[in-house]
């Protein structure tokens, strides 16, 4: 899975969209870099001695074909002609396409819980994505060095590590400035993919035999029990196709559609085809057969383009690891986190400190573990494939229970594409024991944090309410002339509005004061990736002085909690920030043996929540005006 990355959000969100010749421009440097950059490595290792296909003229051609179609059905029909269609209010990605399907069997409880565990795990899963992109792309690369010279061999991998830190050290500055040199770079970078290919069909047109769709199928079913590491090979060059996907609010459907026809597309076919002829005329190419496309003087400034490539196909993974994250967040899949806003403009640039070193120990890892692109290619694959099959299954729900079509095109569409993802699963689970294992435990390791997380806050609400008054009857047996009374207004952040808050009933008890104007706030977030403003407050008059106050945002908003107060004015609540206090519940976990979960998961819980970030800073409020009142909650 590719990803989401950190550009400004589309016009129905207040921000004027772009003219469809920039759209386009920048979804080619943003959307397709990832899967841009997979010519570096696909074809060497179809053939590489792990595979054991022979390198003949009919193989190569068989090869070039399969990659040729695989590209057609799996990311033309099925991302850019169908799944592209599948927005959730112009967002895209897993876990919008989740909420889209959650929402389509919504009256089916059971069946929504199974939907919902299988796209946040696709969603956990690209973090393997996240980690292996940025090694392999840059190892990728970097190998180029060793064409130019053998002694440059010893300095592959220093100098890949030294990249990747650059990389991601620069994150906290930003992508802006780099952002606006993406789409030139990559348009660069196609266009140098479709000439190369090219000048080499030209020297052996008989590779042109690979776009007949029965030259792979016969390359199959020739392949015996190699099919499985061949085709989990041919899989390289699909990486990414989830980008195009998850990036469709950033940039719209159409420029993604159209960058892929008339560029993307066309150049990578040009230059697997190249690549095949080159491999017909010289088997001896296959060291590296990318960059023994061009002549010996254009070797280097090639690797250096490659390296460009390579790093702007990571930076959309790491963007996009940030804004996973950030949607995890608010769906209540993770504790807070400090997010840094990068850009005053574009709202989407954020950095969160602790993905990003937390990926980049995860990338270091990777390449000093594996040490090459190929040892790589193993690893890469297994999560990807993954989430383009629980992509297909979710896109049923959205069909057939959302959209309503007719049963026959739903399960055939599904039967189809299932076809090919089980095909893919099967081949990349071969490599699970050479490289493959490693995306998949990531994701597992995040999805167990995940389910930690919100199993250990939904007990944490169990205990609050247990223990906890009833609202609505505790406010009327108040009786406001008993009390003293402050002039100034009481937030009181609460997860359940029907509950007494812990800090009113500490207020109550230790200060026996009670505020002038007291609002029992909760901050909701929906199912969709953005909230208008006229739509952000609710609000309610419960009597003797207490307002329920629902906030609502997006899992793309910023959840700006005194910004959108100051809307409730217009449904006859005015909030001044000068005139108002917040009183937040800080709960200390403690982990008691019990029927909650199992007893490392308590302690893993309560880590967590000892590190999250704290409430006051995550949703804006001032500092002068927040005050803490802790409890201790036993789960």
């Amino acid at each position: 899975m590719s990803t989401t990355t950190a550009l400004a959000p589309a016009a129905s969100h207040g921000l004027q969209r772009s003219t469809l010749g920039a759209l386009t421009l920048g979804a080619i440097g943003v959307v397709y870099g990832d899967i841009g950059t997979s010519p570096l490595y696909t074809v060497k290792e179809i053939f590489s001695p792990a595979t054991g296909i022979a390198l003949n003229p009919d193989n190569l051609i068989g090869a070039v074909s399969l990659i040729f179609w695989a590209l057609m059905l799996v990311v033309t029909l099925k991302y850019v002609v169908l799944i592209l269609r599948a927005d959730n209010r112009g967002e895209g990605g897993a876990l919008a396409l989740t909420a889209l399907a959650t929402h389509a069997v919504a009256h089916k409880p059971r069946l929504r819980l199974v939907l919902l565990t299988l796209g946040v795990f696709g969603a956990t899963l690209f973090y393997g994505d996240s980690v292996i992109t940025p090694a392999i792309s840059v190892l990728g690369a970097m190998e180029g060095l060793e064409i130019v010279s053998d002694d440059l061999k010893s300095w592959v991998l220093p100098l890949s590590i030294a990249v990747l830190v650059g990389l991601f050290v620069v994150q906290r500055f930003g992508t802006a400035a780099v952002g606006r040199l993406f789409g030139p770079v990559i348009v660069l970078w196609f266009v140098v993919l479709a000439v190369t290919g090219v000048m080499q069909i030209l020297e052996q047109p008989a590779i042109l035999a690979a776009l007949n769709p029965l030259r792979g199928l016969a390359f199959l079913r020739h392949s015996g029990w190699q099919v499985f590491a061949l085709v989990g090979a041919v899989v390289l060059a699909l990486t990414g196709a989830e980008a195009l996907y998850a990036d469709m609010g950033h940039f719209g459907r159409v420029p993604i559609q159209l960058a892929w026809g008339a560029l993307v597309l066309p150049s990578l076919a040009l230059n697997y085809l190249g690549q095949g002829a080159l491999l017909m005329g010289d088997p001896t190419a296959l060291e590296n057969p990318f960059f023994r496309l061009f002549p010996s003087a254009w070797v280097l400034p090639a690797v250096g383009l490659a390296t460009l490539a390579a790093i702007i196909a990571s930076q959309a993974v790491i963007s996009g690891a940030y804004s996973m994250t950030r949607q995890a967040i608010q769906l209540g899949f993770l504790p807070r986190m400090t997010i840094r806003f990068t850009s005053a403009r574009e709202m989407g640039q954020i950095y969160m400190p602790a993905v990003n070193w937390v990926l980049l120990a995860g990338v270091i890892g990777a390449v000093l573990g594996f040490g090459s692109a190929t040892a790589l290619g193993g690893a890469y694959g297994m999560a990807v494939t993954l989430t383009m099959l629980i992509t297909t299954v979710l896109t049923f729900f959205v069909v057939r229970e959302g959209w309503r079509l007719p049963a026959p095109l739903a399960w055939g569409a599904t039967a189809l594409f299932l076809t090919l993802d089980l095909l893919l699963v099967a081949s990349c689970a071969v490599k699970l024991f050479d490289g493959g294992w490693f995306p998949l435990a990531l994701g597992l390791l995040i999805f167990g944090l995940m389910s930690t997380w919100a199993r250990g806050r939904a007990l944490v609400m169990d205990s609050i309410e247990s223990d906890g008054l009833a609202l609505a009857p505790f406010i009327a047996s108040l009786d406001p002339s008993d009390l003293q009374r402050s002039s100034r207004t009481a937030v009181y952040p609460v997860a359940n509005p029907e509950m007494v808050p812990q800090a009113l009933l500490h207020n109550l008890k230790h200060y026996q004061v009670l505020h002038e104007r007291n609002l029992i706030l909760t901050v909701h977030y929906e199912e969709v990736p953005w909230v208008p403003a006229e739509e952000r407050v609710s609000v309610q008059d419960l009597g003797n002085a207490f307002w329920r106050v629902g906030l609502h945002f997006g899992f793309m908003d910023t959840p700006d909690v005194p910004q959108a107060l100051a809307l409730a004015e217009k449904q006859g609540l005015p909030v001044s920030a000068f005139e108002t206090s917040f009183f937040l519940s800080r709960e200390t976990v403690v982990p008691t043996p019990g029927i909650g979960m199992a007893s490392w998961r308590e302690r893993v819980f309560a880590a967590m929540t000892r590190n999250a970030r704290s409430a006051a800073e995550y949703f804006r409020l001032p500092d002068n005006t927040v005050v803490e009142l802790g409890t201790r909650v036993q789960i």
